[in-house]
């Protein structure tokens, strides 16, 4: 009985993201991996872990300078996405550069990221989460979708437009801002950098967004970390594969 408790527990606890060597962060538009999970992105690459990111959206339709054309604000997020991804310790930048606010077709970014994931050959993935309550842009919606779907595809044997790659499975998917962590990551020591990270979005941050960016993952960081031997936390819903297809319990892990 013991050994079958054990078995069980085991079945129901996220896996540990800090056995990967390798990870790829996805996110629907530049920035975001910085704002959701800079501060988990740099404890990874601090411990080792080589960490690519994989943006979907060129951020087109994102500047703070009305006078900046879609052209333009592309050019300079496609900039600033490296110059705060290499913050935070990240080695390796892909670029998918759909058009900001399109993302629709959950299927065919699906193959495009399990390409990827092939390509990259991670041992955990990351993405937005997208049942995550109240979530109105599409662009966050079809992208956690794509990769959760993508997480599963890139395994198989055979899969749409997959010539040329090889199978690759990844061992977890972690769910960025999501309200159900159930992974809570020391973040007291990166939290600066993340920020530092965050600032780097100049097309997107003011002092006031900044600030306000500040006061609330404060108190989020606090509110995750209670209870615990650290000052400041970063929140991720973490699953394996055996979590995600016909799993009933998957919402209590």
């Amino acid at each position: 009985m013991e050994n079958l408790n054990r078995n069980v527990e085991a079945l129901l606890s996220p896996p540990d993201i800090f056995q990967s060597k390798k990870v790829l962060c996805i996110q629907p538009h530049p920035d975001d991996n910085e704002i959701g999970m800079g501060g988990v992105v740099a404890r990874l690459a601090e411990q080792g872990c080589e960490v690519h990111y994989l943006t979907m959206t060129d951020g087109s339709q994102g500047n703070k300078d009305p006078k900046a054309s879609p052209e333009q604000t592309a050019r300079i997020r496609h900039e600033e996405t490296i110059r705060a991804g290499k913050c935070l310790g990240v080695k390796e930048f892909h670029f998918l550069d759909h058009k900001d606010g399109t993302l629709g077709d959950v299927l065919s970014l699906s193959v495009e990221i399990a390409r990827m994931i092939r390509q990259t050959r991670p041992d955990a993935i990351f993405a937005p989460d997208p049942w995550l309550p109240y979530e109105s842009h599409l662009d966050h919606v079809i992208t956690g979708r794509a990769a959760a779907n993508a997480f599963l595809m890139s395994a198989r044997n055979h899969m749409p437009q997959g010539e040329g790659t090889k199978p690759h499975g990844a061992s977890a998917i972690g769910y960025y801002f999501t309200a159900r962590p159930n992974t809570v990551v020391d973040i007291s020591n990166v939290f600066e950098r993340k920020f530092q990270a965050i600032a780097m979005h100049e097309s997107q941050m003011d002092a006031q967004t900044l600030t306000m960016y500040r006061l609330y993952f404060t108190m989020k960081g606090k509110e995750l970390a209670k209870d615990r031997e650290f000052a400041l936390g970063e929140g991720l819903k973490v699953l394996s594969p055996l979590h995600v297809h016909c799993f009933v319990d998957a919402d209590r892990i």
